[in-house]
């Protein structure tokens, strides 16, 4: 799981972002260790039994939609022939549907259809990434369609996948994703994917400023990641805790990503 891809991030994204030369080299890591990519929809069907994966399968996502991943990240991935699935927060996208507040630049339309037409896979992430088990049903209902619909008006096809806008999602919004429409859908964890966790709860595991490239081929190679995401597995239990207490007295509070 990647977000913004930038030689000089704001601070805002740093931490969750990786230089061109770290994305260009951990691209290179997966193509001599054999890996081959493939986009969110072609993993789900594999596992729905309508399509057989290909050897060491990986998926390399984006998050929320920032601008170097059609400038840094789609020229790396072509130069493997590597497909992606980024998924796009429609209101913090550049153009007739930006309703502010988005962290970085961001990716505008002739660039996500650029990367459409280049064989990367358009996923829904929320129209304005809020926590969607936070909002009422409402709302959580116009953040899932308002996303889907605006996808479909510019690339010609509703999106298949989702992702959660800061991992976080309850039975009820895997429910409601599902009833959007969409197929399937990616959490964080920090673990490796398994069929095991249904096509509504598929988990990832971050990429991050000061991921290595030692550390990003023991991390796909499956090596140490309970210790290697130790930190992150103690705040987000922490945190989790601390989120449902609040939501069950109704309180606003701030968010994490």
């Amino acid at each position: 799981m990647y977000h913004a891809v930038a030689r000089t991030p704001m601070l805002a994204t740093r931490d969750l972002s990786v230089s061109p030369d770290a994305f260009a080299a951990q691209m290179a890591v997966l193509a001599e260790r054999g890996f081959t990519p493939l986009t969110t929809s072609a993993l789900a069907a594999a596992w729905r039994g309508s399509g057989q994966l290909p050897p060491r399968p990986v998926l390399i996502t984006f998050d929320d939609g920032y601008a170097g991943v059609h400038g840094h990240a789609l020229p790396a991935l072509a130069e493997h022939g590597f497909p992606a699935t980024v998924f796009v927060s429609t209101g913090w996208l550049r153009g007739p549907y930006d309703t502010g507040g988005a962290p970085d630049t961001m990716l505008d339309w002739p660039q996500v259809r650029a990367l459409a037409a280049a064989g990367v896979e358009i996923g829904g992430h929320s129209h304005t990434h809020p926590q969607l088990d936070q909002l009422d049903d409402d709302a959580l209902w116009f953040e899932l369609l308002r996303c889907r619909e605006i996808i479909g008006d510019e690339l010609g096809t509703r999106p298949e996948s989702f992702a959660y806008p800061y991992g976080y999602s309850s039975r009820r919004v895997r429910r409601a994703v599902r009833d959007a429409g969409f197929r399937q859908a990616l959490a964080v964890g920090n673990a490796l994917g398994q069929r095991r966790q249904g096509p509504y709860a598929i988990r990832r595991l971050t990429v991050r400023r000061g991921t290595s490239t030692e550390a990003f081929t023991r991390i796909v190679e499956g090596q140490a990641i309970g210790r290697s995401f130790a930190a992150q597995h103690a705040l987000t239990q922490g945190y989790a805790m601390v989120r449902r207490t609040r939501r069950a007295y109704g309180k606003a509070f701030p968010t994490r990503d």
